[in-house]
């Protein structure tokens, strides 16, 4: 990291990091580095020093800021890492060093939708009911097994990464993708699948918003994972909210920030 400028953690994995990574890139006043979790093989070339894998959890986290010595923490990450945002709030309070979350917002349901709002996996299982229906699955590969307690159901489930052997279920078909994803591509899908019913993270932002427009089109049934809860630290909305905060400095107004 470049001597003299503020030094910033931006702990990542999501569009929002990128975004904020390449608003930083190249300022000599700003000395980036960001993390990655290591959970896609192959991530995304980013424009700014990026370090991959862990940090051995509150106390490892704390450790790197203080040896770094990091004027500023980001939690740039998914909505759904809840245990790497306890850690960083957690490990802010104790090395000392501001932390700002970015969190989108959620997807709220409009008219049309016919959503089921559930809270974690086991819940969305449990609400395809016993009868086998034609799933699609968006809810990423770490938590795909959760449903092979419901081998019954025919699914289609998409992942970043190779699903491997995460789902034994006997009817199943994998899409290896990475969005944005169009609704009317995602329309197309559902119908040439046969597509009963999908299953998604509430995970906000239109990169993958486009599945939850074609359901509605379709009239199909969504199951809505909620977000976990997390650290009440200031937050902001986007990556442009975040840069403000940085380019504040020490004076950023409190009434910029939003507590989650």
């Amino acid at each position: 990291m470049t001597s003299g400028a503020m030094r910033i953690l931006i702990l990542g994995g999501t569009g929002e990091a990128s975004a904020l990574g390449r608003a930083l890139a190249g300022r000599a006043d700003r000395a980036v580095m960001l993390s990655l979790a290591g959970r896609t093989a192959a991530p995304k070339a980013e424009p700014v020093p990026t370090r991959i894998g862990g940090f051995g959890g509150v106390t490892g986290l704390a450790a790197y800021l203080r040896a770094e010595r990091i004027d500023r923490l980001i939690d740039a990450t998914h909505p759904f890492a809840a245990t790497i945002s306890g850690n960083a709030a957690r490990a802010a309070d104790l090395a000392g060093v501001p932390l700002l979350a970015i969190r989108r917002p959620a997807w709220t349901a409009v008219p049309g939708d016919l959503w089921t709002e559930v809270d974690g996996m086991d819940a969305a299982v449990a609400a395809l009911g016993p009868d086998p229906r034609r799933v699609f699955l968006t809810i990423g590969r770490q938590e795909a097994g959760a449903f092979a307690a419901a081998p019954q159901h025919a699914y289609l489930a998409r992942t970043v990464e190779p699903l491997g052997d995460a789902l034994p279920v006997p009817h199943l078909m994998t899409i290896e993708a990475r969005g944005p994803f169009d609704a009317a591509a995602e329309a197309a899908l559902m119908r040439e699948a046969g597509i009963e019913i999908l299953v998604s993270k509430n995970s906000g932002g239109a990169a993958t918003y486009g599945k939850i427009a074609a359901a509605r089109s379709l009239a199909i049934p969504v199951i809505m994972v909620r977000r976990p809860e997390k650290p009440g630290v200031p937050s902001v909305p986007d990556a442009a909210g975040a840069l403000r905060w940085l380019d504040a400095g020490d004076h950023a107004a409190p009434v910029t920030l939003r507590d989650v």
